[in-house]
């Protein structure tokens, strides 16, 4: 039987000794597989520790999948053959690109809905599903701005993903929350048009206000407690969709573990309220 999962956090190696012995109920992991696609060595035998006492989700950043190119093969196959080591309970990657015509850029960029590249990302997916033998879950990115040229809206963008490939979605409720304060939209229209049945797991994490602009543009910056704002969200979600595996993102400006520990608990109250458990 599957294990239950409620609210996860991101395993970060300056926590390992705590979230090894950490027995808090339907706790899991997530974990950027980049940093364990290796043959041995500490790290992965860390990883491989953890995952023989609680679920491990993998959360990719480089597959690229809007790419003018199919996925590195040579990195799928390290991702697949991580994949059966660690058998993680979620897949996981970004609607997004990083590399176009041979050129790397250590970002999550975004791009034109074209039908061109519903097709293409479409096909990317299906490559990395083939490669995997299992769906992996795309998340809805941030935006810092306006962007021209798109004949699709993103949430039905991600939902002909769904009908084309047989993926699923992970909705990261802070990406909305912050897209529609820098974009002028409301995240409660976006959130009531995403293809909710799809989603496999939601992402909650920080933000900050752009040094230079103030309040003007926030950041998704993933070094701040999440915001009242994002939780009001989130609970509006799961008032819908029922318990989904949560994450509480964390990756800069690290506090003590017992404080992100206490952030997952609300997640986790919050999906054990709901009625159908």
């Amino acid at each position: 039987m599957a294990p239950h999962l409620t609210a996860g956090l991101g395993l970060k190696p300056a926590h390992y000794e705590q979230a090894l012995h950490c027995t808090d109920p339907g706790l899991w992991w997530e974990v950027h597989p980049e940093n364990y696609l290796a043959d041995g060595g500490p790290r992965l035998a860390w990883l491989e520790a953890i995952r023989a006492r609680h679920p491990v989700a993998l959360h990719g950043v480089s597959l690229s999948l809007a790419a003018d190119a199919p996925p590195d093969e040579a990195h799928l196959a390290r991702l697949a053959a991580l994949a059966r080591r660690i058998e993680p309970a979620i897949v996981s990657e970004h609607l997004a690109w990083s590399t176009w015509r041979g050129r790397y850029l250590p970002d999550l960029l975004p791009f034109p809905r074209t039908h061109a590249a519903l097709a293409r990302v479409a096909a990317n997916i299906g490559r990395t599903q083939e490669v995997l033998g299992r769906p992996i879950a795309i998340e809805n990115p941030t935006h810092y701005l306006h962007f021209n040229g798109h004949d699709w809206a993103e949430t039905d963008f991600l939902a002909e993903l769904v009908r084309r490939t047989g993926c699923q979605l992970l909705l990261d409720v802070n990406n909305v929350h912050v897209s529609a304060h820098n974009l002028g939209t409301r995240a409660e229209d976006y959130l009531d048009a995403f293809p909710l049945h799809a989603v496999a797991e939601i992402h909650l994490a920080g933000h900050q206000a752009d040094p230079a602009l103030g309040n003007a543009l926030l950041i998704d910056s993933h070094d701040a407690p999440v915001a009242d704002a994002v939780w009001a969200l989130y609970r509006r979600v799961i008032e819908r969709t029922g318990p989904v595996p949560t994450l509480i993102e964390r990756d800069d400006q690290l506090p003590a573990f017992d404080v992100l520990r206490d952030e997952r608990a609300q997640a986790h109250a919050d999906l054990e309220a709901l009625p159908c458990n």
